[in-house]
């Protein structure tokens, strides 16, 4: 059906991307934290900005951004450092959150006040990597002879955002579910901050070094 617009193995691609959307991530674990410390509207605030950073690093690759990336490394490595400053920023506050002696802290797993849309966002644009993936990926599923191939990248990103926002859905009802145990016992808050701060540390060390 799909190939009629350049759209190859389908139900291939759909497996691929049931397998990528549920790796764990700094984006998915942002929006399960915010949605647990702040509720669901929150949570989908921070979905909201994961979606329009996904469909801005899509455009971008479909217009050949991964192509530039690759002929000035440096620009690549720049937004890389800049990734991970910010990761380890977050990273930081959320494990002084965990460690902050007080009564009830109701944002203590989503960090602390501000937007939730505009972290998000910039989680999610903060990651360059993201547009070298989506091309080598995508590539794989559009008919070279399609004479419309932005139409297949099209496509297929309609699909990879339909399944994204199925999953943080129910990360987002998941964590407004926890919200309730985090406010009866403060020290499981606390160490859900600890564990998001360090596995945002842990990513931020894995964009800075890996190459």
């Amino acid at each position: 059906m799909l190939s009629e617009y350049g759209v190859l193995d389908v139900w291939t691609y759909l497996a691929g991307v049931i397998v990528i959307v549920l790796l764990p991530g700094p984006n998915s674990l942002f929006v399960l934290a915010i949605g647990a410390g702040r509720g669901v509207r929150a949570g989908y605030q921070a979905a909201f900005g994961v979606f329009v950073g996904d469909s801005i690093l899509m455009t971008l690759t479909a217009a050949g951004a991964a192509s530039v990336l690759r002929l000035l490394p440096m620009l690549f490595i720049a937004l890389k450092a800049a990734g991970a400053v910010y990761l380890t920023y977050l990273g930081i506050r959320l494990l002084l959150s965990a460690w902050r002696p007080g009564p009830a802290q109701t944002h203590t797993v989503s960090g602390g006040p501000g937007s939730p849309f505009r972290k998000a966002l910039l989680l999610s644009l903060l990651n360059p990597k993201a547009i070298l993936f989506l091309l080598s990926f995508f590539v794989q599923f559009v008919d070279p002879s399609y004479a419309h191939p932005a139409l297949s990248f099209l496509i297929l990103a309609a699909l990879l955002q339909v399944c994204s926002l199925l999953y943080l859905s129910s990360l987002i009802f998941g964590g407004s579910r926890l919200a309730g145990a985090f406010r009866r016992r403060q020290g499981l808050a606390r160490a859900g901050s600890g564990l998001v701060g360090a596995l945002f540390l842990w990513f931020a060390g894995r964009m800075a070094f890996e190459s």
